[in-house]
């Protein structure tokens, strides 16, 4: 069974950092591609950052380059999102999912979401100003 499990999520002051962490089972994490997701309240979620876990290949949304760091780590099944400079406007709910059966390959688009067939069930983070 794939399960994909965030945690790390809490909160923080603006400017501060947090590392969020998704386990995940039931596939290889070295054989498919991890993305991570946001959905603030009120807003449609978005794509936030996304790794190859073959190539190391990473990709980041304008909006968290230079602040957001994703990694992973194949023998602990883990995906890690490092988030430093925090603001207020980064408070979400966070998720991370994963393209088991993908048809575009990730260089050329990052963030589909139908491409994402299994998602965790988020955890939160907060920013005060």
């Amino acid at each position: 069974e794939v399960q994909l499990v965030e945690s790390g999520g809490g909160l923080v002051q603006a400017g501060g950092s947090l590392r969020l962490s998704c386990a995940v089972s039931g596939f290889a994490l070295s054989d498919y591609d991890i993305g991570w997701f946001r959905q603030a309240p009120g807003k449609e979620r978005e794509g936030v950052s996304c790794i190859n876990t073959r190539d190391g290949s990473k990709y980041y949304a304008h909006s968290v380059k230079g602040r957001f760091t994703i990694d992973s780590d194949n023998a602990k099944n883990t995906v890690y999102l490092q988030l430093s400079s925090l603001k207020p406007e980064d408070t979400a709910a966070y998720y991370c999912a994963v393209r088991l059966h993908s048809r575009s390959p990730l260089y050329i688009d990052q963030f589909l979401e139908y491409e994402y067939n299994y998602w965790g069930q988020g955890t939160q983070v907060t920013v005060s100003s």
